[in-house]
């Protein structure tokens, strides 16, 4: 009941604000019960969707775009209320100061000039998350970028100078709704021709059967080291309700089942060495470990076994909180540890090279790109999918790409 009396009343106060907009700037009648029947749409169609006869197990395309489309719609109209009543804060004292020194008999003009100049600028700003938001669930989610790095180690084996790895991570392909982007995006990590591909969790919402419409897309990818991946929060079906638990652990066999068949070898707390002229550099994947409430079956430790040292590591773990906690000052010296989890919240705002910024920074200390400590990397990768919002606005959908180099930079 009260998460509902503060989405009535955000809600309540961004539509007033964004109604006595539209009358300030127009008088057509038609325009209003447009506005209010869009609005009522929004409205219903979400509440509907969550909590309505529509409910599915599960999360569902419908949900995803009645999230989408809510936000849409509120984000503009919360930057209309920003921006009118700021004028308020100077408008109504003004007038109250007008009122009781001029006579009370006489009807008092309380700016409308100016209103109708704050309002065309509030409508203006409005307009730009609004289209932004629009381009994200329209094109955005599918606009992958290939980001490349290089990261230099004095420790690494010569044999390895050079080695390049593609990182993809939280597919989440229950969200897609177009299997050709997503062919797409498969021939654009083929292209980068690394030696090596890792994969790092997420690759479901809930179900294994969300990824069996794309698997024989996924089979065609392909690097001559192999292809390597760990579990993230989301696979183990601990978000939908299952019929029993028995079934919730047969989802989870049946996706490990699939990555196997896609040409994963998925780590559970284990490690592989990767040789090359007679020198190796160690993998090592943890299952899930996050704060905050997320699922810690991962064991570090036990999936060290055997590795010595002075070998040198790259890390697989989905949720960038695992680094601080337990990695970066192991005594082992995990040399690049990749992770995902964040999606740098599908929403932010990024310079390449220059700026960046998301409101997930508030959440995670690092949420995306590259981060030093200790003479460790953790590169976040931004995601390969999406999840809830349908879209992606400034943070584009990421192939992450490192070059291994020998030496100092």
């Amino acid at each position: 009941m009260i998460r509902w009396l503060i989405f009535i009343v955000i809600i309540g106060i961004a539509d007033f604000y964004a109604f006595q907009t539209l009358r300030t700037l127009t008088k057509i009648n038609w325009f209003y019960i447009i506005y209010w029947i869009i609005t009522i749409i929004i409205i219903g169609n979400f509440i509907y969707q969550f909590y309505g006869f529509s409910r599915s197990d599960g999360f569902s395309h419908a949900n995803a775009y009645a999230i989408g489309f809510l936000i849409a719609m509120v984000v503009p109209k919360l930057i209309l209320v920003l921006a009118m009543l700021g004028e308020d804060i100077f408008r109504v004292p003004q007038a109250i100061y007008s009122y009781f020194t001029q006579n009370s008999n006489v009807q008092v003009d309380h700016f409308p000039a100016r209103r109708k100049f704050v309002s065309q600028i509030a409508l203006s700003l409005a307009a730009l998350p609004l289209a932004s938001i629009l381009y994200g669930i329209y094109r955005g989610k599918y606009n992958f970028k290939v980001l490349n790095y290089t990261l230099h180690f004095e420790d690494l084996p010569d044999a390895f100078d050079g080695y390049k790895l593609t990182q993809i991570s939280d597919i989440h392909s229950g969200s897609f709704d177009n299997i050709d982007k997503v062919e797409y995006a498969i021939d654009l990590i083929n292209d980068q021709q690394s030696d090596i591909i890792l994969f790092t969790g997420d690759m479901v919402n809930n179900k294994a059967t969300e990824m069996e419409p794309y698997i024989d897309i996924f089979k065609k990818l392909k690097a001559k080291d192999g292809m390597y991946s760990v579990l993230g929060n989301h696979d183990y079906g601990d978000y939908v309700k299952w019929d029993s638990e028995a079934d919730k652990k047969q989802n989870l066999e049946n996706l490990k089942t699939l990555q196997k068949d896609i040409g994963f070898d998925l780590l559970l707390n284990e490690n592989r060495f990767i040789e090359k002229k007679g020198e190796r550099i160690a993998l090592v994947g943890v299952e899930n470990w996050g704060i905050g409430g997320f699922k810690q079956a991962g064991d570090l430790k036990k999936a060290s076994e055997q590795l010595d040292k002075d070998d040198f590591k790259i890390l697989m773990s989905h949720d960038p909180s695992h680094w601080d906690a337990e990695v970066v000052n192991s005594d082992y010296h995990y040399h690049l540890t990749l992770s995902g989890h964040t999606h740098g919240m599908q929403f932010g705002i990024e310079i390449p090279g220059w700026f960046k910024w998301s409101p997930v920074k508030w959440r995670y200390k690092h949420w995306a790109g590259i981060y030093k400590a200790l003479d460790q990397y953790i590169n976040v990768n931004r995601g390969f999918g999406y999840l809830a919002f349908p879209g992606r606005v400034g943070i584009w959908p990421e192939i992450t790409v490192i070059e291994l180099k020998k030496g100092k930079k």
